[in-house]
């Protein structure tokens, strides 16, 4: 039998990387730690971790084993908080959700379901998706609006994910500059879109880490190397920084302000864009899980309305 209690030490020295770092972490000795995972080897009959110079790396086995408790803690977490629900006697629902996501689609989902469902305590989270995943498979949020980049979605059907996802829709980014910059005119008045390389020599300002991260990427495949003035954490910000003739930016639509100061246009395909989507606990049950789907379904449609997203 394997102790949890052990898993949960090999868990925290997954995470962190070493043995010093997990005791930290777990308010003991790294001795202990050490004694922890000996232990948990020995009843196992295979080594969990590989120990070296470097800090300690996961086996095969300890892969397999720190899966298992991950889906142990989330189901642990997801139960502790039902029970915590019946307790109190009332029905909360928390949804976590990125800033612009938020901002564009939740606003009249949530209008129209608070007033079905007076009864529902809403609680809403501001997490970008490496937060707000775990959020929802840990059972500290019902429902998660979050994005990916370009490859395959955080859940399929069938993964070891806990998660149940549903695409919502394509967020292009856009290229933002102000109205009177002199690249305006001319690529407003194309027929096509520009390729990135006809905007290297300008300066770029960006909304977070994750576009400039993907903006590189791009930079890199057709070969030239971007002029960043800011990696700013806010789209708002951003595009007040483009209306102040800082530079030009790489905003997603759905993050765009609509400024009449400032126009917007695509980039030649291939072009970098976010991928929509909604992520909902695949143990959901009850009232809870109920209410979720229901809320889940109100943003799909806000989604897919006229004034929704790219399919």
């Amino acid at each position: 039998m394997i102790d949890v209690q052990r898993l949960a030490v090999l868990r925290e020295v997954a995470r962190h990387g070493s043995f010093n770092r997990a005791a930290l972490a777990l308010h003991c000795t790294p001795s202990a730690v050490s004694q922890q995972i000996a232990a948990l080897e020995r009843g196992l009959g295979a080594p969990a971790v590989e120990r070296s110079t470097r800090g300690v790396t996961l086996t095969d086995a300890g892969r397999l084993l720190v899966e298992a408790a991950d889906s142990i803690a989330a189901e642990l977490s997801d139960t502790q908080r039902r029970i915590d629900r019946l307790a109190a006697e009332r029905i909360a629902l928390t949804v976590a959700t990125f800033a612009s996501g938020g901002r564009r689609l939740l606003p009249t989902a949530l209008s129209g379901f608070v007033v079905d469902h007076p009864e529902v305590e809403l609680t809403i989270l501001e997490a970008e998706p490496e937060e707000s995943l775990p959020y929802v498979r840990e059972g500290r949020a019902d429902v998660a609006l979050a994005y990916h980049f370009d490859g395959p979605p955080p859940a399929r059907p069938g993964d070891r994910s806990g998660l149940d996802w549903t695409a919502l829709g394509v967020d292009p980014l856009r290229v933002v500059l102000p109205r009177g910059h002199p690249a305006a005119a001319r690529y407003l008045d194309r027929p096509d879109p520009p390729h990135l390389a006809e905007l290297a020599e300008q300066r770029w300002i960006l909304g977070c880490r994750k576009s400039a991260d993907q903006l590189a990427g791009h930079a890199e495949l057709v070969g030239v190397e971007l002029r960043i003035s800011c990696t700013a954490t806010d789209y708002d910000f951003a595009q007040s920084l483009v209306r102040a003739g800082v530079g030009i930016a790489l905003i997603p639509e759905i993050g765009l302000t609509r400024d009449p100061e400032l126009v917007d246009f695509p980039l030649a395909e291939p072009s970098p864009r976010r991928h929509l989507g909604l992520a909902l606990s695949r143990r959901r049950r009850g009232t809870g899980g109920r209410l979720a789907e229901k809320l889940a379904s109100r943003i799909l449609g806000r989604a897919q309305g006229p004034a929704g997203l790219a399919r």
